[in-house]
């Protein structure tokens, strides 16, 4: 198959009413500062040295360092450095939750600025010749954990948002066309979610049909890569990317964050139709005409979430979009060798309207729109998302084990 090598430079498509996203580059995909098909790389990686140079970043980590002990003050509301923190202050503040909800403390960055992740399989870590650029770097992507504190928030139970809503089905697609979040349900027939080979083969099969039922107008689903999630899984974790494995994640992502944006939406699509640019599921041949064509009418990123077994911990929640349609989002650049991934952060909003499901049973799929190409505001853009951790859970509650795939959905 022969493609096109110019690089792909989307136009800056912002939601109507959404203000300028605060991003590097004047909101533009690192493509555009490519050299020698490098995707933006090398201009990414300068860019995040000068920005570490300003102390832009150290400023914000010595701001809650040097915070004297309580709640800090920040231009969004107070918050606190620990989880603990929060929860006490949310239980002295009497912070009521509705039927099935939970008043919890959520992780939100205060860094108002745009901010770098150099991905490990960047050649930077092993370049003898850029040491000192690799040891800024790592400091700063330690640092960058640190730029966050938690905030109270209130979880509704996504199974009641006809409650909230009243006509409103969370298990329907005008849910997702709303709110950016809804609800279906797979009794699937793997058996093995840690074999990687069995989840590309059995159950991404499984995800695509379910979208192509859900969304009844939709022509294609084309699930792409997936994660596993488990705390406690004894095996190997080790991610091997050339055998199409994720491996299986120690870590819950505990910050509010999106997968993608204006900009990665639309970059990732061409990628896996033109590339499989780390494209897990079927490969993909589109020309890039035919992926001009194909991308010229709607088209969605979903991203699917299932557990294994009962989520006793550490539980999955989502963002409603209408209580953040009007606020701008924070570019996070990952950066490749061969690409620059954006994702987004988010501060924080008392009004951010917060849903979970308690005690998510194995059949149940939460639903994450993470971009969507209709941009005139009729539609939800994306929901936002987060881990958290359910004080309400007893000691011994089993932490969450579930597979998240990511798909495009096209119309």
């Amino acid at each position: 198959m022969k493609t096109d090598t110019t690089p792909f430079v989307p136009e800056v498509e912002l939601t109507a009413g959404q203000p300028q996203p605060i991003a590097a580059n004047g909101g533009r995909a690192y493509t555009s500062l490519d050299v020698n098909g490098d995707a933006g790389t090398t201009a990414a990686v300068s860019d995040a040295l000068e920005q570490i140079a300003s102390g832009e970043g150290q400023a914000v980590t010595d701001f809650i360092e040097n915070a004297p002990p309580g709640p800090i003050e920040t231009p969004w509301g107070k918050g606190f450095r620990r989880y603990a923190e929060c929860l006490a202050h949310i239980e002295s503040s009497d912070m009521q939750a509705p039927e099935g909800g939970l008043a919890l403390p959520l992780h939100y960055t205060i860094f108002n600025a745009p901010s770098y992740s150099v991905v490990p399989s960047n050649a930077i870590w092993n370049d003898p010749d850029r040491r000192a650029d690799a040891a800024k770097l790592a400091k700063d992507e330690r640092d960058n954990a640190r730029r966050s504190l938690y905030f109270p928030q209130i979880m509704r139970d996504a199974r009641r948002i006809s409650e909230y809503y009243p006509g409103l089905s969370p298990n329907s697609p005008e849910c997702m066309d709303k709110l950016g979040l809804s609800l279906a349900s797979c009794r699937s027939q793997c058996q093995n979610f840690y074999d990687s080979e069995e989840v590309r083969s059995v159950f991404y099969a499984e995800m695509e049909q379910l979208l192509l039922e859900f969304f009844p107008d939709a022509s294609d689903a084309l699930v792409f890569n997936h994660d596993v999630f488990d705390k406690d899984y004894e095996g190997d974790r080790t991610e091997d990317q050339d055998a199409k494995n994720p491996g299986v994640n120690a870590n819950y992502a505990n910050l509010v964050h999106n997968d993608l944006n204006d900009n990665s939406g639309r970059v990732r699509c061409r990628e896996l139709l033109t590339r499989n640019l780390r494209n897990f599921g079927r490969e993909q041949q589109y020309t890039e005409a035919e992926a001009e064509e194909k991308m010229s009418r709607r088209f969605m990123s979903i991203n699917l979430a299932k557990p294994m077994e009962t989520v006793e911990q550490n539980p999955f929640v989502l963002c409603a979009w209408p209580s953040f349609a009007d606020q701008p989002y924070i570019n996070n650049y990952r950066v490749y060798d061969d690409r620059v991934g954006e994702t987004t952060r988010f501060t924080y909003r008392p009004s951010h309207e917060w849903y979970w499901l308690p005690q998510q049973q194995p059949h149940e799929v939460s639903m994450l729109k993470c971009y969507d190409s209709v941009k005139d505001g009729s539609v939800s853009r994306w929901s936002f998302h987060s881990a958290s951790i359910d004080h309400s859970a007893p000691a011994d509650a089993r932490c969450r084990k579930n597979v998240v795939v990511r798909s495009f959905v096209f119309f």
